[in-house]
This record gives structure tokens, sequence and C-alpha cells, in this order.
């Protein structure tokens, strides 16, 4: 039976369900499709009523579904590194028609049934059902799945009109929200990281597409300086300027406006819903909160986005009030979960912490989207402050005001293969996590699009470290107390 969601997760599903599909449908029609960062300013997009996809939010999705090594490796076949970002890969591999499909017999048209997917098949008392010839489990063959291999769309695209042909299309992996329109034009920001840059100027190479480009440089001060923003509203200017030309339109004032409002109620609303983790024991887990990020990145400029995570306010509040959670296991330690998750292995970083009762109640990914402004140097300023791209002071008071604010005991440091900036400068943060705080860190590698990556052995004897150092702090305190 499917777990019951609150209204509110239901209505930030339809939401994003809602934005895929109206760029399916704008692209069947003609119209324009754009790919964009996700710290693009959505806002000039939504001015000229444009439909726009975040290969970033796909890519995880991707990698979530278990395809993100075949998706990485299609990437490093057309020639890209193994070592630049896993979403970049797949997003690459997508972009040049690269598609995860299922196997099937071209003369039969049946799909080929991998041995090792599958659930053991159990019987009508919940026993598991043994193979006598085998002395194994037996699958049940309504949790089997096809192989997975790749293939090429422009192939498919070039063969002739048949039955066969027919085949491949459907054999292609019906994620939720995951085929996105290939793209006339893309959006790129680099307040994420410089590999943003190469990877949609390629895209734009490979597409043969217009790129608009907004560079925001590192900041190494604490605070964002006049000759900074002047610096990226002239690129504002210019992004409209190119908009208008791209799209026939001329710039739109009020729609801007109405753009910039609908993105603060959104933004604020989410950082509302992320103060949640604030209380004691708290409503949810922070891994909630990573399943509601596609909302925030696809859809912040949308009303509909907004009142999605209001009405998920709501269902907190009545949470609190009931004492309920979402998490399914007591709350017995509290941690900040510093990075990216490591998508496709959610399930493997979930299972030590609920043995452990480690719930994850702060972290850093999620209200990094919270640009909330007043007017438009006030969103240039925003839009400056991306965690990769603020100075290590910064960075050191934002994650230590969010364990303070949220009690952590601990803090679980991703180093992150794929975002060699986030993960580049964590060792001295873990060191001053620990100095100020008095919390202990405990860091394990992984990646967050690429299973290669990650070692689950090594993860597991690191949170059972982490959680005997939080054991033995919360022992030293209790004798100190008493």
């Amino acid at each position: 039976m499917a777990k019951e969601v609150s209204p509110g997760v239901k209505a930030l599903r339809k939401v994003v369900d809602d934005v895929h599909a109206d760029a399916r449908k704008a692209k069947a029609e003609g119209k324009l499709v754009g790919w964009s960062s996700s710290k693009f300013p959505c806002e000039l997009a939504e001015a000229f009523d444009l439909n726009v996809m975040y290969p970033e939010n796909q890519a995880a999705g991707i990698a979530a579904n278990r395809d993100g090594e075949i998706m990485c490796q299609a990437a490093e076949d057309l020639g890209f590194d193994n070592d630049i970002c896993g979403y970049a890969r797949i997003s690459l591999a997508y972009a040049a028609g690269k598609r995860a499909a299922r196997k099937f017999d071209p003369e039969t048209l049946e799909y080929i049934i991998d041995p090792n997917s599958g659930k053991p098949l159990k019987d009508e008392n919940g026993q598991v059902v043994i193979d006598e010839a085998t002395g194994k489990p037996k699958k049940d063959p309504k949790t089997q799945s096809p192989y997975t291999v790749l293939v090429d769309i422009h192939e498919i695209e070039a063969m002739p009109d048949s039955p066969l042909k027919d085949k491949y299309w459907e054999s292609i992996k019906p994620y939720r929200q995951m085929r996105i329109p290939q793209p006339d034009f893309v959006l790129c920001c680099n307040n994420i990281c410089n590999c943003m840059t190469k990877w949609y100027e390629n895209i734009a190479r490979m597409c043969n597409i217009p790129l608009i480009m907004i560079d925001i440089p590192y900041n190494n001060t604490v605070e964002v300086h006049d000759s900074n923003v002047a610096y990226v509203r002239a690129q504002f200017d210019n992004a409209i300027h190119q908009l208008e030309e791209l799209t026939g339109k001329k710039f739109d004032e009020e729609k801007f406006n109405r753009a910039c409002a609908n993105a603060n109620r959104t933004a604020s609303a989410w950082l509302r819903v992320c103060d949640y983790l604030q209380y004691k024991p708290a409503p949810y887990s922070g891994f909630d909160l990573f399943n509601h990020m596609a909302d925030i990145v696809t859809a912040r400029g949308k009303v509909e986005a907004a009142e999605a995570f209001e009405l998920l306010e709501k269902d907190l509040e009545q949470a609190i009030k009931e004492g309920t959670t979402t998490t399914p296991f007591p709350e017995k330690y509290r941690v900040m979960f510093e990075g990216i998750p490591c998508w496709p292995k959610l399930p493997n970083l979930f299972k030590p912490l609920k043995q452990n009762g480690v719930n994850v109640t702060a972290v850093v990914y999620a209200p990094a989207f919270g640009f909330v402004y007043d007017d438009l140097d006030g969103m240039a300023r925003a839009y400056y402050k991306a965690p990769n791209s603020v100075c290590i002071e910064q960075g050191v008071d934002w994650r230590e005001g969010i364990c303070r604010d949220n009690k952590v005991d601990g803090v679980l440091v991703h180093y992150n293969r794929s975002c060699k900036p986030w993960s580049g400068y964590m060792a001295e943060m873990q060191r001053r996590f620990t100095a100020d705080l008095g919390v202990p860190c405990a860091g394990f590698d992984g990646d967050q699009a690429d299973p290669r990556n990650f070692n689950e052995a090594q993860y597991d004897t690191r949170v059972q470290g982490l959680v005997e150092a939080m054991e033995q702090n919360a022992k030293n305190k209790a004798a100190k107390e008493g």
C-alpha cells in the first residue's frame, strides 16, 4: 500500500509535473523550450513566458533512478573526462541524444529481463518462496525489470517507420518528469561553479543553439560590493536584450515584477519550510527537503509553487501540534548533512542513520535556493550568494548558524567527487565546526550522480564512528551537568 502523503506534498508534485508537461506541450507546438542552470535568475525567462527545463534537476532524477552510471559512461565515451561533474556528464550525454532504455529482442519485440532485478516472491502468509531447484528465493515476476542499455534518439529518428522503431521509442525509460525536450536555447549562471560554464557552452555547441550567460565571480568578501552589483546588473540588461532577440518580444516589466514577487514568495515559503527542522523532534527529515528541491529549482518564479509550499507549511504546523513526524524512527541524534546527496545511493545513505536513530535536521543544499530580495540591486546580491561563490568565512558562518538553530549533535560531510569547489574547503570547515560548535564531524567519499564513486562500507563505518562520538559527547555533557 502506497504511503499517504500530505496535501502540501501532493500539491508540490503536481507543480513539477505541470512544469514538465507544459514544456513538452510547448515543444510539440513548435514553441521555444530552454535549458537553464538552477541558479540562473528564473525571473528573466518568466518575463518572456518561456518554458524552461533544468538539467541539474533532471540529472539528479536520472541518478536516483539508478541510471546515472550508464549516462556518465556515455558522456565519457563521447570524450568527456570521468573527472568532471556527474550532473554535467549525464546532461551532456542527454543533449547528445543518449538515453537509458529497456533491452528488448528485435525479433520478438519482447523485453529481456535482467535476472538480478526484482524482489523475492512471497506467499499468501508473507513468507519468502524458495526455489527447490536452487535453494534460493524465487523472484516476483511483477517486480523484475529488463536489462538497461543505451540508445541514441538520432539513430532511432533515422530509422524507417516500423514496429521496431516504435518499440525503440517505447523502450526509453519513462522516468517521472525526466523526459525533457531537447533545448532551443540555454541559460547559464556560473554562481554554482565554473564547470557550469563549459558544460553549457558544450550543450550550445552540440545543439547549435544560443547561450545566454550571466557571470557571477567568486566573492572573496562577506559583503557584495556595489561594483559587483553593477557588473551583474549590466549582465541582467544584456540577457534581457538577448531574450528579446530570441523571442521577438519586448521585455514586459509588469510580467517581470510579477515573476519577482512570485519568486520571493516561493523562496520565503521554502525557507520557512526549511526552518521546521529546528523543532525537536523534527516533524520531518532533511531527506524530505531533498525530495522537494525539484519545486524550488523548476518553479521558483511561479505562484503555484509558492502556494504549494505555503500548504506544506500548514501540514508541518499541524504535525507540530499533533507531535507527528515523517521520520520512521525515534530521533536520538540530530546531524547536519553537508553537501549534495548521493542520489543513486539514497537508501544506502538512509539505512545506517535509521539504524542508529540519526535524523538529518540541517542541510545546506536546500536553503541555498532561498533567494529573497527587495529590488534589482538586492536581486543581484541574492544571486551572488550561492554556496560555491562565497568566501569561506561566509560559508562557515552560514553553516554554523544552521547547526545552532537546528540543534545538531554532529555533522556528516559528503566529500563529493562531482563537486570539487564545494568539497575542496570542507576539511577546514570540519575543523571549524568541531572547534566552534564542539560537535564531532565525519566525512565520507561519494558522488551526487555517479555510483562508482561511493563506497558503502566506508560510509557505514564513518556513520558508526560519528554515532559513537556523539554518544560520548552526550555522556560527557551529562557528567559535566551532573
